[in-house]
């Protein structure tokens, strides 16, 4: 028997051994193991995105130009006669004579008044006047006219002479230019209406004149037949 207690020893410290091992398996497998984890930042980083639209404004500028249309008689009228003129001094020129062929009381070949000259207001009418005609002296007379058409031998009596072309104001009904003579004279008209004719004593009655006309309307001289 004694021989046998080593064994019995043995055996009954396995037991024990064993029934710790046991008893420590069934505690732990019944141990909740909880682990904590640190908080985990996460960091938001927002991004801004800033977007510029450059805007290119185009202006358009309109220019409107204003034209004052004035009706001039730079279009002429059927059958006129442009006059020849300086615009900067404000003169016209005006060529007449009295021509050797048809009624001997003519200028340019006109009688009674169906010459018509055509002036703006204010200019200066230089006149130059040829006597073509072989058989009787003429001159040239501006008349600040009375009446429509000459009805006295002396044409002072139907009107105010302004100018003696080729005479003088005491010989005008008697003196003129011979043939192939010539002379010339100027006068600054204001508007209205005026002959030009033959001073010489019943050349006018005869047909020898015609008409000025003088007008603010007017801005380009000229003569119609």
């Amino acid at each position: 028997m004694a021989s046998n207690t080593p064994i019995v020893i043995a055996i009954v410290i396995a037991i024990i051994l064993v029934g710790v091992a046991a008893y420590y398996i069934a505690t732990r497998s019944s141990t909740t193991v909880t682990t904590t984890l640190p908080p985990t930042t996460v960091s938001t980083v927002t991004t801004s995105i800033s977007t510029t639209v450059s805007t290119t404004t185009t202006s358009t500028s309109t220019t409107t130009t204003s034209t004052t249309s004035t009706t001039t008689t730079s279009s002429l009228p059927p059958g006129a006669i442009a006059l020849p003129y300086d615009a900067s001094n404000h003169t016209v020129f005006l060529y007449l004579a009295a021509l050797s062929t048809g009624n001997v009381f003519n200028f340019n070949g006109t009688s009674f008044g169906k010459m018509h000259v055509y002036i703006p207001a204010g200019w200066t009418v230089i006149v130059y006047f040829t006597n073509e005609e072989s058989g009787l002296p003429h001159n040239l007379l501006i008349v600040q006219n009375d009446t429509a058409t000459p009805n006295s031998s002396d044409v002072g009596n139907d009107g105010k002479i302004l100018l003696y072309v080729g005479t003088t104001p005491s010989s005008y009904t008697a003196n003129g230019l011979i043939s192939g003579q010539s002379a010339s004279g100027s006068i600054t008209l204001q508007p209205g209406y005026y002959w030009f004719c033959c001073g010489i004593a019943g050349h006018a009655v005869a047909g020898m004149w015609g008409v000025i006309i003088v007008s603010s309307s007017i801005t380009v001289p000229y003569a119609t037949t």
